[in-house]
């Protein structure tokens, strides 16, 4: 799963290396393996945990989000923001675990533009 967000992130961060700015932060922590006993069979688990973080602002484009994500074992928490074609901005705050599921706070923020009129007499 690691291997495809970073996939992901490296092409979105190609893309846009030409036209504007973007960054990125990804942090993996490998934990010790913790054998579990399935019967006869040992299989090993590694306690998941990693944080990642993207960044895109370009102006030729209009292209403006960013996405921050932690986990620490069933525990997902994060965040992301853009900028969508109308003006308005989208917010997402979500989090997930085990015993409550997915649940997400989406919020869109309107900025409205005012146009100027120009008075000829």
């Amino acid at each position: 799963m690691f291997f495809k967000v970073f996939c992901i992130l490296a092409v979105a961060v190609a893309v846009v290396a030409s036209h504007g700015h973007s960054s990125q932060y990804i942090h993996r922590h490998d934990g010790h393996h913790q054998p579990v006993h399935h019967g006869h069979h040992h299989d090993y688990y590694t306690h998941p945990k990693y944080e990642f973080e993207y960044k895109v602002e370009d102006s030729h484009t209009g292209d403006h989000k960013s996405q921050h994500e932690h986990r620490d074992g069933d525990v997902v928490k994060g965040h992301y923001s853009l900028h969508e074609p109308d003006g308005s901005v989208r917010d997402v705050h979500y989090h997930a675990d085990h015993h409550s599921g997915f649940h997400a706070d989406v919020k869109h923020s309107v900025h409205h533009i005012v146009p100027h009129h120009h008075h000829h007499y």
